[in-house]
């Protein structure tokens, strides 16, 4: 168990939780039910987290389907795993369990704060590069937190699919739940 304090730093603000879920479409359509969000904007049928490390080692891909919606101030990520590679999401998950996986953040140096974590006894459980070259991890906070905390880079896409997210959110007339980017 983690224990170390982190050296007093100013991290960023939490920017999106993340569901794993066992069925995107249900689970656009139970949180639309419940909290009247949407639209959910989806990437393809496939989408891959590539160049995988876990826990240190490298390790095959992991393949999903996830979506976005805005909820208030927060993004909300529903990530349905079609691959059962080790990864972050399955030290959380079995195939068919559902829960809250993580919670996301943007830092101002990437590596200095996830290895500020790392020294505080947080290990990063998988890192990957995503599609357009940005490195994000998903750090193990279960001590503190009952989760994970993924951190972001200051990349312009990441910041740009936010924007989008919350635009699709303040423009929707409510008729497509599911929209693709």
């Amino acid at each position: 168990m983690a224990n170390h304090r982190l050296q007093m730093r100013k991290f960023g603000a939490i920017v999106q939780n993340c569901y794993i879920v066992a069925d995107l479409e249900q689970a656009c359509s139970r949180l639309h039910d419940m909290l009247g969000i949407g639209p959910f904007i989806v990437g393809g049928k496939n989408s891959v987290l590539g160049d995988h490390y876990y826990r240190g080692e490298p390790a095959p891909p992991v393949h999903f389907r996830g979506a976005f919606v805005q909820s208030g101030d927060i993004v909300i990520e529903l990530i349905q795993l079609i691959s059962s590679t080790p990864s972050a999401f399955h030290d959380m998950f079995g195939v068919g369990a559902e829960g809250l996986h993580h919670a996301a953040m943007f830092c101002g140096d990437y590596e200095v704060e996830r290895d500020a974590l790392v020294i505080a006894g947080y290990p990063v459980a998988s890192e990957f590069t995503v599609s357009f070259g940005a490195r994000i991890c998903y750090v193990d906070t279960r001590p503190v937190f009952g989760h994970m905390l993924e951190l972001y880079p200051p990349h312009p896409q990441i910041h740009e699919m936010y924007r989008r997210t919350r635009e699709a959110s303040e423009n929707w007339d409510g008729r497509d739940l599911i929209v693709c980017w």
